[in-house]
């Protein structure tokens, strides 16, 4: 699908041909309906509704405020229609007379129907918010809004969006972090905040951990599972979008503060949350209106987890026969790990956004948000290392018998890792007659430091170890003096600091054109759209080998942690440990050649400018509505890092590192059409069709210029062989190329809900993997090179199911279903995702169990087999009640069954990590003026 510069010549053809036509067509009447959906008090206002002229075939569907228009209509008398989920249809008979201007507010709902109480507590209102924007948007996508969002015990945004159909999140230490769309890693989806692309804090990839969003800044959540032109193309999976809240978003002054305790069960500790917003509107002396809205939020949250993991997983070893003396090879682990995880999260969110409208047509906006995330942790970890000693070959079975004169390490990790985002954008939206104009200029950075890392391990050696059973945590078994702390000399220590930053600055411009072609109301679309993105990777490591003297473990002792996996022994103290290495590290022997190898092997920057380009023509004719254009997008890739040669010599017993610098550009484009068609058989019922071209550029850590190579020489006789190994980035990887066809029908009852069923299909081309590429012609003399590459083709097909309906006895039910069938192993594909919810309101309080499922996932390979995510469910309920209208208190209870997270390697017996992270109750009371 990629396209010389012979493609750029023809979008830029096609641009001036769509400029010459809309110039040519005839201007329209010169009058404009304009209005806002309210209800009778006039202090909420209804986005997604959909507003008709009957007489037209002319549709428009609300903005966030409220408002609509129509541009251009001629004089005459009409019905206008306006449809909103859970409210009866409204029509309004109009008048609109030759070159005056119609504006007003347009009353929807009132108390014989429910909508005063779907007001008063904004319960139902954000899921028929949310279904009123799915139902008329020009593509296939999914909402939550921000009412929605406070209904489940939910955090962040990843947590929120799990809820959605197609959607799933992989967590880190038990709480949701990425967000995966229809069985889509995680990394190819496009995320967006206020229209701003969201770079990535972490090294390497390119997916955003929705974690670090606390829930309370978002106005609502969008999911597009289709693209239209005027989108970004970067969305195989799809594309998410966070909207921050708007002064605009309600009528009148208002605010909210909320205070909450979390407990976790695992640690026995109990963690604070505050959060709270603020919004008002002020008119100024011009006539113009500014509205201001704040939110701030902040969470400390205390928690732990419990761990075993099979490092390297289950293979063939060679170990030494403990009866002959003779190396042998048995099926087995390497080594299993014993670990326990003190943790410390604190997030502070932040929001101040800026709305200036000095007239219906002409409106300006500041939109700010500032994420920090903090995550401090103290790991201790005991390594049974089992290929290190001698087995009884005559006792070997698939759960070996007892290791003797094997090696344990136990080690800490000491560290604070802190993540910040930072997204601005300001920009404007002006009319006139028959001309819209929109534009933006943005600026985001995301960076992830972590300063002051230690590293600390302590070996012993001579130990009788072993494993009783495979399994997801294997029985442990050791002898009494490798628990004894006196036994562990301190054998390294790591001090380190690092920082990723990833940095863009973009622009955009969008030009609209409405017409009317055999009575049939359109416009056409053109624009522009320019990125330029920085990711840096900075590694600044020394590793420590000697010089600590005669200490050992012992001098740091600390009672055993609690750990519910078996015996752990006796724990090492943080801060002795910190204390001693600062104090000292003077005086320690530098490994330099290690140390160089971590710095300057894993640091690179990365710059990556974008342009892109698009026409798109939008149509209504008769109950059709469609959405035809192409966009064009021309990528700058280029990536500086370094060739990292560590040479070992065991005939002279030297040992060298040789670093050479290594720059890579690479250019491609694509051209890429779509057509996005929606029917309405009648108002409740609507089909879907679309053909889509979407594309993602590989992860910075896959196409980063880095080499890291081991070349070790050794003599046997007078025969000299020389073994070469290498791990090595691709900046020649293109990027993944996906056609895609979606096919849905939607049903949406008189009562807020809806039924609906959707077929999709995507053909990946240049699918990205990992392989040993030691033969392909450029690396002889090498016995292994480990290389992402692009592969085949990979396909993909699924149904996506959902039920969401709202009873008169308050009952509620939510129900949908993913099943997917893939004809190959992706990245963090599961077969089937699903939720169900069972709830129940009243005007005094709402209840909601609910369930999530994601069967098993391939996550990558080890040593000749597959890692398989297994299998998780997890059920949580909430439960809220009014005090009154302002007042609330609620109660959470998250993962109720204490559902582990479960890898295991190749066959489910197999760990590869076992890791229980506890039951979480939460009790928090909220104050709110709206």
């Amino acid at each position: 699908m990629n396209r010389s510069k012979q493609s750029f010549s023809l979008m830029k053809k096609s641009i001036v041909f769509a400029c010459t036509s809309l110039i040519s067509l005839s201007a329209l009447a010169d009058s404009n309906l304009e209005g806002r959906i309210t209800d009778q008090s006039q202090s909420v206002y209804f986005d997604g509704a959909q507003i008709k002229i009957k007489e037209l075939n002319l549709s428009t569907v609300s903005e966030r405020d409220g408002s609509f228009r129509f541009p251009n209509v001629k004089q005459g008398t009409y019905t206008l229609q306006i449809h909103y989920i859970g409210i009866a249809p409204v029509e309004k008979q109009i008048t609109i007379s030759d070159g005056v201007d119609s504006s007003q507010n347009y009353v929807i709902g009132n108390a014989s129907n429910g909508i005063e109480n779907i007001i008063v507590y904004g319960q139902i209102a954000g899921q028929a918010s949310a279904l009123s924007q799915q139902k008329n948007a020009e593509n296939l996508k999914s909402v939550v809004s921000a009412d929605a969002i406070g209904q489940f015990p939910d955090q962040n945004a990843a947590e929120a969006l799990q809820r959605l159909p197609g959607l799933f999140i992989q967590k880190d230490q038990g709480e949701g972090r990425f967000v995966g769309v229809r069985g889509i890693d995680p990394n190819l989806n496009n995320v967006s905040i206020n229209g701003v692309n969201v770079p990535s804090p972490e090294a390497g990839v390119r997916s955003v951990a929705l974690d670090v969003i606390p829930s309370e800044l978002i106005q609502s959540l969008e999911v597009s599972k289709s693209v239209t032109p005027d989108m970004d193309a970067n969305a195989v999976g799809g594309s998410i979008e966070v909207k921050s809240l708007s002064a605009f978003d309600r009528e009148e002054q208002s605010y909210s503060f909320s205070t909450e305790a979390s407990h976790n069960e695992l640690v026995s500790k109990t963690s604070p949350k505050i959060s709270g917003s603020f919004t008002d509107k002020f008119e100024l002396k011009s006539g113009a209106e500014l509205g201001v809205a704040s939110a701030l939020s902040w969470f400390k949250r205390d928690f732990g987890s419990h761990n075993m993991e099979t490092d390297a997983g289950w293979s063939t070893i060679e170990v030494e026969d403990s009866q002959t003396g003779e190396d042998i090879e048995i099926f087995g682990a390497e080594e299993i790990e014993q670990r326990a995880y003190e943790i410390s999260r604190e997030r502070l969110g932040a929001a101040l956004n800026f709305d200036l409208r000095t007239s219906t047509t002409d409106k300006y906006y500041l939109r700010t948000l500032y994420s920090d995330f903090s995550d401090d942790e103290f790991r201790l970890r005991n390594e049974y290392k089992f290929d290190k000693g001698q087995v009884d070959a005559s006792s070997v079975t698939d759960s070996p018998a007892q290791y003797t004169d094997a090696q344990m390490d136990r080690d800490t990790k000491d560290r604070i890792q802190v993540q910040e985002i930072l997204s601005l954008v300001a920009g404007g939206e002006n009319e006139f007659d028959d001309w819209a104009f929109e534009y933006s200029v943005g600026y985001s950075k995301s960076s992830e430091t972590e300063d002051g890392r230690i590293d600390t391990d302590f070996n012993g050696e001579g130990f009788d170890l072993g494993y009783s059973s495979n399994g997801k945590t294997p029985q442990l078994t050791h002898s009494a003096d490798s628990q004894d702390l006196t036994n562990f000399a301190m054998d390294e220590v790591s001090y380190s600091d690092s920082l990723s930053e990833d940095e863009e600055i973009s622009s955009r411009f969008d030009i609209k054109r409405y017409f009317t072609f055999d009575d049939h109301y359109g416009e056409f679309k053109f624009g522009a759209k320019y990125r330029s993105r920085e990711k840096t990777n900075a590694v600044d490591a020394t590793v420590y080998d000697g010089g600590f003297g005669d200490v050992t473990a012992d001098e740091f002792a600390t009672p055993a942690p609690e750990y519910a996996l078996g015996e752990f022994g006796q724990g090492l103290d943080e801060d002795g440990l910190h204390d001693f290495v600062m104090m000292n590290k003077s005086s320690f022997d530098i490994n330099q050649n290690e140390s160089d190898i971590i710095t300057k092997g894993e640091s690179y920057i990365s710059t990556e400018d974008v342009f892109a380009a698009y026409g798109m023509v939008t149509m209504d004719i008769e109950d059709w509505h469609i959405v035809a254009g192409v966009r064009y997008e021309n990528t700058a890739f280029s990536t500086s890092g370094n060739k990292v040669d560590l040479i070992i010599d065991e005939t002279t017993d030297s040992e060298t590192v040789n670093i050479e610098a290594w720059h890579v550009e690479k250019d491609y484009d694509h051209l890429l059409p779509s057509l996005n068609v929606r029917y309405e058989f009648k108002d409740n019922l609507v089909t879907r069709f679309a053909y889509t071209n979407t594309i993602a550029r590989p992860t910075f850590g896959d196409s980063a210029a880095y080499q890291l190579i081991e070349s070790e020489s050794t003599q046997d006789g007078n025969q000299v062989s020389t073994e070469r190994k290498a791990v090595v980035g691709n900046p020649d990887l293109d990027p993944y190329e996906s056609s895609n066809l979606d096919f849905s029908i939607e049903y949406y009852p008189d009562e807020v809900g809806v039924l609906s069923a959707g077929l999709f299909y995507k053909n990946i081309a240049n699918f990205i993997e990992q392989r040993d590429v030691h033969d392909n012609g450029q690396w002889d003399g090498y016995d292994e090179v480990i290389q992402m590459v692009n592969g085949g083709d990979a396909k993909l097909s699924g149904v996506e199911l959902a039920w969401t309906k709202t009873f008169n006895n308050g009952l509620l039910l939510g129900l949908n279903g993913t099943f997917i069938d893939a004809d190959s192993q992706l990245p963090a594909q599961s077969d089937t995702v699903g939720n169900l919810m069972i709830g129940y309101e009243n005007n005094a309080m709402s209840a909601r169990l609910t369930a999530t499922h994601k069967s098993e996932s391939f996550r990558f390979y080890e040593a000749d087999a597959a890692v398989y995510e297994a299998a998780h469910n997890q059920l949580d309920f909430s439960l809220k009640y009014n005090l009154n209208t302002s007042m609330q208190v609620s109660f959470n209870a998250i993962n109720i069954t204490d559902e582990p997270y479960y890898l295991y390697h190749g066959e489910t017996q197999n760990n590869y990590q076992y890791e229980q992270y506890g039951r979480s109750f939460q009790l928090g009371f909220t104050i709110k003026s709206f």
